[in-house]
């Protein structure tokens, strides 16, 4: 009977000692997951300017930049120029405020940007291009078909009925996000990267099941 009473408190002080464990790691699980999706996502906390869609950091690339944001330029790899060499401006919504998504169809169409070069690019939302056999993966300056009012578009998801119109397909149903880069641009935009007149990003049709 002794032995029996002796035992119980040890078992109950194992038992606080693994719940107080399992909080412990549960709290570190969770920060550690909290900090490496605000590493991933360039916008979390860093101070950003939008022109209509489009959001552009005031501090990737510069000299100013804090850990944070170093950080997430070397884990995301998408902002790592200089904002004198180039700006990059990110899409996640469309023009009505709702998120990208992948199975959807969007039509991009706008003027193109004050720049030496530019491109718009489909990323998914593990910042990786989409796997597709056709590996049509962004439009750019050099590839771009201006319509008689110099403006380009193109179309992002399924498909599109339109042969002549540029396709980035984005195949699966999750996060997409656009990357607009602009390469020696215009010292005016650079300054004052709101002034950015923003390519229009339409959701057209119903989302794909």
């Amino acid at each position: 009977m002794a032995l029996g009473s002796a035992a119980a408190p040890g078992q109950r002080r194992r038992r606080a000692w693994a719940v107080v464990a399992g909080v412990v790691l549960a709290g570190i699980s969770l920060g550690l997951a909290s900090a490496w999706l605000a590493l991933r996502n360039p916008w979390s906390s860093a101070p950003s300017v939008t022109a209509g869609a489009w959001r552009t950091s005031l501090l990737a690339g510069s000299a100013d930049a804090d850990p944070h944001t170093r950080a997430r330029v070397a884990l995301g790899g998408l902002l790592a120029l200089s904002r004198d060499e180039t700006l990059y401006f990110v899409a996640e919504r469309d023009d009505d405020g709702a998120p990208l998504r992948s199975r959807c169809s969007y039509h991009v169409e706008g003027q193109p940007p004050l720049a030496r070069w530019w491109s718009v690019t489909a990323y998914a939302d593990d910042f990786f291009l989409f796997d597709h056999p056709a590996q049509r993966y962004s439009l750019n300056s050099g590839t771009a078909r201006l319509d008689a009012a110099r403006r380009f578009a193109l179309v992002t998801g399924p498909a599109p009925a339109d042969a002549v119109t540029h396709w980035l397909p984005t195949p699966g149903d999750r996060g997409l996000m656009l990357v607009l880069r602009l390469y020696n641009p215009d010292p005016a935009l650079v300054a004052a990267p709101a002034t950015l007149v923003p390519p229009s990003i339409r959701r057209t049709g119903d989302c794909a099941p």
